[in-house]
């Protein structure tokens, strides 16, 4: 069986979910298509590194991303940094002929998203974009649905992305306030989920007509390391926040469907409120991530006086579930999906298919985000392919 072997850059909690996520694949898919190796991790500091290689498992650590991609026995470069370091490292993992796995956003513009898919394109190296969401099995089971006709032609998308994790207006300033280092705020850390989701689901964006706001205008300045669990220089100086906390807009998809997504970092009291419904010519369905193994779904055709939603619980029968559990209402969580991710990942380098969603579904994320940005610049509907 072949290894693959993994370099990873970036040692916060996504890092630590990537590392996990490789780590649990042998042990949930058996046989797994390949071996991930924890080869190298790199980090911006030695005790950042060397901290994560004795956590995560990996064999080595760097400093500097450098040096890793550099390094010839390194498969697979798995970037999980702040935005803005995204293209640069990998438009040098797909010189120097490595695969790409990387968190979304792509990156902070989709001009520079272009630029990585075209040179991991001309490299011939596969790429993965973290859209982890996505391989859940109730919404795995959601498209299965909508591809079937099931639903009938779909005519209404919603979907939304809230959480509380930034309501506090003493929440220190991170890269994620910095629109150099971030991009956009909450629509592309939260609402770029949903934009594929609904991509998947529903297919290309035709247009956008948006609305965003910053509700909190400046935040203390942090007293160490940038993150969710940082702390504020008590009494210190505060800096101006660059991105929005809140997004709403309007869709028109390519195909004739219609949608409304939104999304805000600042919603009092939501967690993971990651929740969508269609509406099609034959019936419904809805999701909600707080209860990520249900899938409720409405029939039109069902018999009259039997009308009404019914939930279906994730199982076996469903995409990916079996390897996790043998029955129904054991239930799957977060990082469960971020397995699967990775699963998928080695298994197209393993045998060569396509992986899903690569560097174009991130640059198609990209190219919506900055889309709804100018449509909010602007106050007025912009076409997604002008971008």
């Amino acid at each position: 069986m072949k290894t693959i072997n993994i370099g990873l850059i970036g040692t916060g909690f996504m890092g630590k979910g990537h590392s996990v996520a490789f780590k649990k694949v042998p042990l949930i898919f058996n046989p797994p298509p390949a071996i991930p190796n924890l080869a190298i991790v790199a980090d911006i500091s030695e005790e950042l590194a060397r901290q994560a290689a004795e956590n995560f498992g990996f064999e080595e650590w760097v400093v500097g991303w450098q040096d890793l991609v550099a390094t010839e026995s390194i498969d697979v470069v798995d970037i999980t940094t702040p935005n803005h370091l995204h293209k640069e490292i990998a438009l040098a993992a797909a010189k120097a002929g490595k695969h790409i796995y990387c968190e979304k956003p792509l990156a902070v513009t989709a001009a520079d998203a272009k630029e990585m898919v075209e040179a991991a394109a001309k490299a011939g190296v596969k790429t993965m974009v973290g859209f982890n969401y996505l391989k859940n099995p109730a919404t795995l089971l959601a498209k299965q649905m909508i591809d079937s006709g099931e639903l009938g032609e779909i005519y209404h998308f919603r979907g939304s992305f809230h959480e509380d994790v930034l309501a506090d207006p003493n929440q220190p300033f991170s890269w994620r306030f910095d629109r150099n280092m971030a991009g956009s705020g909450a629509l592309g850390d939260l609402g770029a989920h949903v934009i594929e989701i609904a991509r998947a689901l529903v297919g290309e964006f035709g247009r956008v007509s948006a609305l965003t706001k910053t509700f909190i205008m400046e935040r203390p300045v942090a007293s160490g390391s940038y993150g969710y669990d940082s702390q504020a220089v008590a009494d210190g100086p505060k800096r101006a926040v660059e991105n929005e906390d809140v997004v709403h807009f309007l869709v028109e998809f390519e195909n004739g469907a219609t949608g409304v997504i939104e999304s805000s970092r600042i919603a009092a009291g939501r967690k993971v409120f990651l929740a969508y419904e269609l509406n099609g010519s034959e019936g419904s369905l809805y999701f909600v991530h707080e209860r990520l193994n249900e899938l409720k779904v409405y029939f039109s055709t069902d018999p009259a006086g039997r009308h009404g939603f019914r939930t279906i619980y994730a199982g076996p029968e469903h995409p990916y579930y079996k390897s996790f559990w043998p029955v129904a209402g054991m239930g799957l969580g977060f990082e469960d999906a971020k397995v699967i991710e990775v699963y998928e990942l080695l298994l197209g380098l393993a045998e060569d298919r396509p992986i899903y969603p690569d560097f174009y579904a991130g640059w198609k994320v990209c190219q919506i985000i900055d889309a709804v940005l100018r449509s909010a610049a602007e106050r007025q509907w912009v076409d997604v392919s002008e971008v």
